[in-house]
């Protein structure tokens, strides 16, 4: 690969230290938080961003992990690329499902996300307004997001208050965040983002609107960047994994090791520069931001939980082993370890499709996953993942919740006894049996699994948002059209009819822009009509 020079990214070792630089104010369980880098609570999150630094410098996985961006001509962490090719999005696929088949949930891919689509929607805003400001302070500061290695929290979702109102409507305005004020320097912005993923251990808060606004919530329509540790941020966080000595089971393997932390992030009159401010009251194009995120964090997911999927599929086969039984031999073993596998490679295939056919944007040249693969990968996934964790009870048995606890493997009275009677196969020992067992119990029926369970239903966007936005780009024209036409039947122009309005590919011309793959819906040929 050309441009593995990687000089002047970090490590996980200096990603540690970087968190040294910031004061963040962090309450973590009700408890003051002094020192990030140092808060046992927080450090599985820690352990798991540092891997995004680590495998940076893996010769073996440079091509992955590693991207040479075409403006400045620097090698920068794939989680900070800019996406020049289709070929990009398939590798940040790739590169996503390598990070979390080791940490489970990587996080910092959300910058990637965000990333993009600020960019995308700047540029359209300044082509719209015949400026060129907008984009030029994003591609200042994207410079030095990539420079400087960093890390970025994406602050999008709002607290909300009452969902049955919009944001100029609530009573307590704080519930989103805002401008409150602006001047020469700057804009002021208060308010409240929930559910920030790393919020605790990132360098900098990318702001961004969660809703397409309308005229009157104006004041709403603001993205910008601000550090972590700015005058007037509080952040409010649960602990990252299961950190602590004794849970309900015992020392988790894994997440005792990876976890997430998510964070409440309260900003209260917090000041930010003008060169650091990419939307401010500019509402026609908040949707666009909210909607290129999501667009690029759905195809994002689908990379993060192929890498789940593929520790669930590990552990299954290890568990079945460890009781004595051969799912080559076993349909009833094999049959849930095939749907594990077909689920898994279900919704990552969504994913490489959504590479393969993705669209440029007209205004940042840059290239956004297809959205229909996107959406429906990330559908499968969000639905399927108490599939996931269902199979993986059925091939390994109760013993994974009806274990004793750690404790009793180091009890003279009961050790031995409980070392030979809870061994299934001869040849694995009862230490690796019940090391498989609490793994799979950590992952799917303890507190981390449900929290895998329930970030994956709904982080990204809900089931709901996710149909929407399926029927919104899916070409239902080309399939009326194509019935239609065996039908013999004329179609009436488009513009008449709800159903054909749709068309792919492309959704605005019959050609469409979807290289390098083929458009999924090409032109029919036109039928020749014989006389009766």
């Amino acid at each position: 690969m050309a441009g593995t020079n990687t000089s002047g990214l970090m490590d996980g070792k200096a990603f540690r230290e970087s968190l040294r630089k910031y004061k963040p104010t962090v309450y973590v369980d009700g408890q003051a938080i002094t020192s990030v880098a140092d808060a046992p609570s927080l450090q599985p999150g820690i352990n798991a961003l540092a891997v995004t630094y680590d495998f940076a410098h893996d010769p073996a996985l440079a091509p992955l992990m590693l991207a040479q961006q075409t403006a400045s001509g620097k090698t920068v962490n794939r989680m900070l690329h800019i996406d020049e090719s289709a070929g990009d999005l398939l590798n940040k696929l790739e590169a996503i499902r390598v990070l979390c088949q080791e940490t489970g949930c990587a996080q910092r891919y959300l910058a990637h996300d965000a990333l993009n689509g600020i960019l995308q929607a700047v540029t359209k805003m300044d082509d719209a307004k015949g400026s060129t400001e907008h984009g030029a302070r994003f591609a200042a500061y994207l410079q030095k997001v990539q420079d400087e290695d960093m890390t970025l929290g994406i602050a999008m979702t709002d607290a909300k208050g009452d969902r049955s109102k919009r944001p100029n409507q609530q009573l307590n305005q704080d519930v989103y965040v805002h401008i409150v004020e602006r001047n020469a320097k700057g804009i002021v912005i208060t308010g409240t983002k929930a559910i920030v993923t790393a919020a605790p251990y990132v360098h900098e808060f990318l702001v961004m609107p969660s809703r397409n606004m309308r005229e009157d919530d104006a004041a709403f329509a603001v993205c910008c960047a601000v550090p972590v540790d700015a005058p007037g941020i509080t952040i409010v966080s649960r602990p990252a994994g299961r950190p602590g000595e004794k849970p309900e089971h015992g020392a988790p393997l894994f997440s005792r090791k990876y976890g997430q932390a998510t964070g409440v992030v309260i900003f209260d009159r917090v000041f930010v520069p003008w060169e650091r401010v990419f939307l401010a009251g500019d509402w026609e194009f908040s949707g666009d931001i909210t909607y290129n995120y999501a667009t690029h964090h759905r195809h994002s997911c689908i990379g993060a939980r192929a890498g789940f999927g593929d520790l669930l599929i590990g552990a299954g086969v290890l568990m079945c082993e460890a009781n004595g039984l051969d799912p080559d031999r076993k349909a009833n073993l094999r049959d849930p370890m095939v749907e594990l596998i077909k689920i898994t490679e279900g919704f990552y295939a969504c994913g490489v499709a959504a590479s393969v056919y993705a669209v440029q944007d007209p205004h940042s040249k840059t290239f956004m996953p297809e959205p229909v693969y996107s959406n429906i990968g990330k559908l499968l996934l969000s639905t399927q993942i108490y599939d996931m964790h269902r199979l993986a009870h059925e091939v390994s048995g109760g013993l994974i919740v009806a274990l004793p606890g750690p404790d009793e493997d180091h009890n003279p009275a009961t050790a031995a006894t409980l070392a030979e009677m809870l061994r299934a196969n001869p040849n694995v020992p009862y230490d690796k049996r019940i090391e498989v067992s609490r793994f799979i119990e950590d992952l799917t029926a303890s507190y981390q699994g449900g929290w895998y369970s329930l970030i994956s239903l709904h982080g990204g966007g809900s089931p709901t948002a996710l149909k929407q936005e399926i029927w919104r780009n899916y070409p239902v024209g080309n399939k009326v059209a194509l019935v239609e036409r065996l039908l013999e039947r004329g179609v009436l122009a488009e513009d008449e009819r709800a159903i054909t309005r749709n068309r792919q590919p492309g959704r605005c011309c019959d050609a469409g822009c979807s290289e390098p793959g083929q458009a999924f819906m090409v032109p029919l040929p036109e039928i020749k009509r014989t006389g009766h």
